[in-house]
């Protein structure tokens, strides 16, 4: 019997209704504080941390939204 989170985790989730809007809004926070963090920090390891990390976060987050 196949594991039920494995196969939410590695499907195709169309967008349903209102999804895109949400996914659009959590870029669009993410992205601000890219801006944000690219202009205040010095470019370093630690920024390039912060922006993956960033990254990692709108994903997830998207990801959230997809799956649930």
């Amino acid at each position: 019997m196949p594991n039920p989170k494995i196969e939410n985790a590695f499907t195709y989730h169309q967008p349903k209704e209102g999804q895109p809007e949400k996914y659009e809004a959590l870029r669009s926070k993410a992205k601000e504080l890219a801006c944000l963090i690219d202009e205040l920090c010095p470019d370093s390891r630690e920024k390039s941390l912060a922006m993956t990390k960033l990254e990692e976060a709108s994903m997830w987050a998207n990801a959230s939204v997809a799956r649930n």
